[in-house]
């Protein structure tokens, strides 16, 4: 398992934000998407934070009540990105897991976004090699 690298398991098409969007286009966008989360991108592709579900909870059940909108992705992204590169291996994704970090990791080579892993994929990975350790020749 220590071979498995996250270029092998990460998604390469993520749900991407911009700072200025406005918080129910956000919304909208994670709905359509399969991910609670995603990285905040400037005009650069550069990583520049990143939207929770549960960062847009509590601003959004707000903005619901009063029926107005008032904040924007730049207004609750964290700009403090836990990234891996795709390079890292799976296992050493996995041991950052443990810790209740973030369960959607953006990617990022070189400064760019490549893509994102969650612990779904890194689960989706261990489980692959259990099954690859439990084969027996017939």
């Amino acid at each position: 398992m220590e071979s498995l690298k996250v270029k092998d398991y990460m998604t390469l098409q993520a749900v991407k934000f911009s700072p200025e969007m406005s918080l129910s286009v956000a919304l909208e966008k994670m709905l359509k998407s399969n991910y609670l989360g995603g990285p905040v991108i400037n005009d650069k592709q550069e990583v520049i934070g990143f939207l929770s579900g549960h960062d847009l909870l509590d601003k959004m059940v707000k903005a619901s009540y009063y029926c107005q909108e008032t904040y924007s992705v730049s207004d609750c992204m964290h700009t403090e990105v836990i990234s891996v590169r795709s390079d890292t291996s799976i296992i050493e994704l996995a041991d950052m897991m443990k810790s209740g970090k973030p369960k959607v990791y953006p990617v990022i080579d070189n400064g760019k976004l490549v893509g994102i892993i969650t612990r779904r994929d890194v689960l989706r990975a261990v489980a692959k090699n259990l099954d690859d350790c439990f084969k027996h020749p017939v």
